[in-house]
């Protein structure tokens, strides 16, 4: 946006640059609220490569999923005692999302889309390779329609975190309720995290429009590949370094070579992976934020946080799906 033009609900530019900050460390007694996408996975493992024009034997699972749903319910499961969940689907599925979060202890606020089916994404994962890695055939639908219709300020009641997931900023409607729920966060004073979620759609959405967009973020948490995007710049630790610049804390996950994160135009944390007998690296990147998140709120340092993100990520490409293990559920929707 141009100079002294403000987004709805932000608040009116006072002329300085913004300062984004660290997040404090004593523990945190309000709510974490993640907005983003929950999709359908359809979970396709397969030991040969692929066949064209014939058959590929392979063991195929549908199950709950999406980015930001995932973040929520990893950091519910790393001990964030309220995980709130904003999100679009189709009416085909969102009662059954719904039931899924609150089996994962995640209370979720699902806008019901009466046009567009929920989003669903055929994950093709190469079993018979050691790190299990996966390929996305990716069809939105319902989740990038979420709008600013479907946010509210009154979301943040009681939140003292918003993550976002960069999924939204990819498309018009759900980018303009990702800014005006940061504009909100920025305003109450809240953390916020983002994750940039696809090298792929940040190349085609173009890395000046997402930079601009993410003015206000205190944390990001992009993947090698997102933060050489974003800075042009060949290494994980120099590309980290350079967005800390801009960012309070940048961390990079690496996949097996585990994580590390900036601050202040440096690289203060190496973290290696944990070994893990990966089956399925689906979500592992979502494992490794939702953990962070809830670690650092938890009142973690960097390095102690970025360790449990590696934690949490071994322990995600280790099961078939990108969701932790089942808790006990939440008792009901509020």
């Amino acid at each position: 946006m141009g100079a002294g033009v403000t987004a709805p609900g932000e608040p009116p530019d006072s002329g300085e640059p913004y300062r984004p900050r660290a997040p404090a460390s004593p523990p945190r007694a309000g709510a974490l609220l993640v907005v983003g996408d929950v999709v359908t996975d359809i979970v396709a493992r397969h030991r040969t490569p692929l066949a064209p024009r014939t058959d590929t034997a392979a063991a195929i699972r549908t199950v709950p999923g999406g980015a930001g749903a995932n973040v929520a319910c990893w950091a519910a499961h790393w001990g964030c005692a309220d995980v709130r969940f904003l999100g679009r689907a189709g009416a085909d599925a969102a009662a059954w999302h719904e039931e899924s979060l609150l089996r994962a202890s995640v209370r979720p606020h699902i806008a019901v889309d009466p046009d567009a089916p929920t989003g669903t994404v055929i994950s093709l994962v190469d079993a018979a390779g050691a790190a299990a890695e996966r390929t996305f055939l990716t069809d939105s639908g319902a989740c990038l329609r979420l709008s600013p219709a479907d946010w509210t300020p009154s979301l943040l009641d009681g939140v003292d975190w918003l993550h976002l997931s960069g999924y939204l900023f990819f498309a018009g409607p759900s980018r303009a309720a990702a800014r005006a729920a940061l504009a909100s966060a920025r305003a109450r004073g809240v953390t916020v995290s983002v994750d940039p979620a696809s090298a792929g759609f940040l190349a085609g959405h173009g890395v000046d429009r997402f930079l601009a967009d993410a003015v206000g973020v205190d944390v990001l948490l992009p993947s090698r590949d997102e933060a050489e995007l974003l800075t042009g710049l060949p290494g994980p630790g120099d590309a980290a370094a350079e967005l800390s610049r801009r960012f309070a804390e940048v961390v990079v996950k690496l996949g097996g070579d585990g994580a590390l994160a900036a601050r202040d135009g440096a690289v203060r944390v190496r973290e290696p992976a944990v070994r893990a007998d990966a089956r399925d690296s689906t979500g592992a990147g979502d494992a490794f934020t939702g953990a962070f998140v809830a670690s650092r709120r938890a009142g973690a340092g960097l390095r102690e946080a970025v360790a449990e993100g590696c934690r949490a990520g071994a322990l995600a490409v280790s099961r078939v799906g990108a969701r932790p293990p089942a808790r006990a559920p939440l008792p009901g929707k509020t």
